[in-house]
């Protein structure tokens, strides 16, 4: 897909601007549209460099989140939780992983309702091969280095924390 030819000037400054002459100054406005901006462009980004090893962001993180506990496998509903999605996605992005041949499903034998996803020894070359793909990119953030990284980062968290992501401390 060819890049958009880039614009003589910024967009969101120019909307910025004439909010300002409109309404009044709100940073906010510009703050969020720049950060709706960096969400598209990221996970383009992200998307494109997953998408050779048959996933998603979404599929991938689900991936990575599995190799993480230590069975490999976790309940749905524990995926949801940590990726802090609705169930209906967690299982659309299970079953895309099942049908790939990276993880598979059954019942959870301590809680009959439930289902464990686990990760399959294809789910954990192909997660270990993407992430090396992601992070040579630097996960579309090679724009900035590891300090501005982390300055982003705390930036960020006290608005996860104000969402109820979780409770600080």
């Amino acid at each position: 897909m060819p890049k958009p030819l880039s614009l003589s000037f910024d967009p969101i400054a120019r909307a910025d601007e004439l909010w300002q002459r409109r309404w009044g100054a709100a940073p906010p406005m510009a703050a969020i549209t720049s950060i709706m901006r960096a969400h598209q462009i990221l996970l383009a980004e992200v998307d494109a460099t997953v998408r050779p090893f048959g996933l998603t962001f979404a599929r991938y993180e689900a991936l990575v989140l599995l190799t993480f506990s230590k069975a490999g496998e976790l309940p749905m509903s524990k995926i949801g939780e940590r990726l802090m999605v609705h169930p209906t996605s967690v299982t659309n992005t299970v079953d895309r992983l099942v049908r790939a041949g990276l993880a598979t499903k059954r019942p959870n034998p301590n809680d009959g309702r439930g289902t464990l996803a686990s990760i399959t020894a294809k789910g954990r070359e192909v997660c270990d091969h993407a992430t090396a793909a992601l992070m040579g990119t630097e996960f579309g953030l090679g724009a900035y280095d590891d300090e501005e990284c982390r300055e982003i980062f705390a930036m960020l968290r006290p608005l996860r924390v104000a969402a109820g992501d979780f409770e600080e401390g």
